[in-house]
């Protein structure tokens, strides 16, 4: 308000001076009663301003002290809340605490009542240590035992009814599993076995050629033997020319050496011309000719048995097997008896069946060249699928299928049944004496190596052990485990086909005369 009033009056200054500048002296009169009368105005305006400058100042202390009292009544509002606040809290703090001390305090009772408690129970314990201690000996004084004695005759009893259990438990699991898996295993097998019907060879170690008139046996001596003797020297078979009538045995353990001498004989007394030279010349032919039958007997075994992309060589190899015979089974048959057998067997189960199927043909590969190189079939047969760049499931069947190492595929597993079936079905092989006897006795010195066998006899060709027991050394429950623990030992120790029954016979007998 100042500011206007100032205004007004520096205004009112500058008029009157213009005015005076601008009128002349005549009217200086008029004009200083007109800035009279100005001045007036002026005074009057400054008065006004005055007072409402007063009155606008009045106003803005009223409203900053109603402003003021406004504030000041929101904080005491405030701070009452907050001292209201403060007390509740104060007061759910004091009842925290008394409720705190109330624990605190049914704590030392119950702790003093423990600790009380805890004294009578030891007063306890030891009356009834000592009475224990009187029980233990009034019981010892009433048995005749000692402590010791009475815990192992307990041990003992446990121990007996442990072993009977065990036995029962053992018994009772082998015929579920026998039950649950026969159905299922002899249904594999027999579809299998029932659907893959491979001929087989016995084993020989002669051949006989046929003669058309027994005055070839003189041409084929030759002059001073000097025929036979050149085919004998080229082929390493001996021939024999005896009383046979229109017949030439050859014999010779190399059953591809004696091929190759009977093509060439029969080729010979075909041809009519025989001299050392033309003997030279037929067995050279002869040879070849073995050669391609063995590499298209290969080829025929693939083809049937449907494996692919095997390496030549081993197909070559696999024809030479045709050669080859064990217990009197052709080999090469064989290969492909469980070839057809493993395939059959993977399908039943979900495994690859054509990759069971070459495991199979190749597993016993290594008998083709075991006459020639050291070493056993089987790890002949290992080094030459890692030659020609065999799988390494194929090489571990190779390498497992006998059990002389673990098989870490289920092809493998499977390769290893099919060699055991295809050797022990009935007719597939046929066994030397001396085999045979070897493991009849073997069978009977592991049965009467185990302690309280009184017994043993080997019966029905070695497939059954009947083992008799001393009655006194063991109990029933013990049977079970003898029989099992012999028919590990012969499963580690023994190569046989099929299975061997081990029979444990415990029989007491009393006998009294009557005078």
């Amino acid at each position: 308000m100042l500011k206007i009033i100032i205004a007004i009056v520096v205004t009112a200054v500058v008029t009157a001076i213009i005015s005076c500048l601008v009128s002349s002296k005549t009217t200086r009169k008029k004009i200083e009663d007109q800035i009279g009368s100005a001045e007036e105005k002026s005074r009057s305006i400054i008065d006004e301003a005055l007072k409402t400058a007063e009155t606008k100042k009045k106003e803005a202390l009223l409203e900053a002290k109603e402003e003021s009292i406004k504030t000041k009544n929101e904080l005491d509002r405030e701070v009452k809340e907050r001292r209201a606040e403060l007390q509740k809290y104060e007061r759910r703090v004091l009842q925290k605490e008394e409720a705190i001390d109330k624990k605190y305090d049914a704590a030392e009772k119950r702790e003093q009542s423990l600790a009380a408690r805890e004294k009578e129970l030891e007063k306890v314990k030891a009356e009834v240590t000592k009475l224990n201690e009187q029980r233990i000996q009034e019981l010892e004084r009433i048995s005749g035992l000692t402590s010791e004695q009475a815990k192992d005759l307990l041990l003992q009893s446990v121990e007996d009814e442990v072993k009977i259990d065990t036995a029962k438990l053992i018994k009772e699991m082998e015929t579920r599993a026998k039950e649950e898996s026969s159905k299922k295993a002899k249904e594999y097998i027999v579809n299998a076995i029932q659907r893959c019907a491979a001929d087989h060879v016995a084993e020989t170690t002669i051949s006989v050629v046929q003669l058309p008139n027994d005055e070839m046996k003189g041409r084929i001596i030759g002059r001073e033997g000097r025929n036979i003797r050149t085919l004998e020297t080229m082929t390493g078979i001996d021939l024999i020319i005896d009383d046979t009538p229109e017949a030439v045995i050859l014999s010779g353990f190399d059953p591809i050496r004696r091929e190759v001498a009977r093509i060439a004989l029969e080729k010979l007394i075909i041809d009519g011309r025989i001299h050392p030279a033309r003997i030279e010349e037929m067995v050279e032919k002869a040879k070849k000719e073995v050669e391609e039958n063995m590499r298209e007997d290969g080829e025929a075994a693939v083809l049937e048995v449907g494996v692919h992309g095997i390496h030549p060589e081993l197909v070559k190899l696999l024809g030479k097997m045709k050669f080859r015979t064990s217990f009197g089974q052709n080999a090469l048959k064989h290969s492909i008896e469980v070839a057809l057998l493993s395939g059959l067997l993977a399908g039943e189960i979900g495994a690859d069946v054509r990759l069971a199927k070459r495991a199979g043909l190749l597993h016993d590969i290594g008998k083709a060249v075991d006459h020639e190189n050291e070493g056993t079939h089987i790890s002949l047969g290992v080094e030459l699928c890692k030659k020609y760049k065999e799988s390494d499931v194929v090489i571990n069947s190779v390498a497992s299928h006998h059990g002389d190492c673990e098989p870490e595929s289920l092809i493998a597993c499977i390769v290893q049944a099919a060699d055991t079936i295809s050797a022990a079905r009935p007719g597939a092989r046929r066994e030397t004496l001396e085999t045979y006897t070897n493991r009849l006795s073997d069978l009977e010195n592991i049965s009467n190596g185990f302690k309280g066998v009184e017994k043993s006899f080997a019966i029905q060709a070695g497939r059954e052990i009947r083992v008799m027991v001393v009655p006194e050394q063991i109990s029933d429950a013990d049977m079970v485990l003898l029989a099992r623990d012999i028919s590990k030992q012969i499963e580690d120790e023994l190569e046989y086909p099929g299975q061997i029954k081990v029979n444990v016979i415990r029989e007491s007998r009393v006998t009294d005369y009557a005078k």
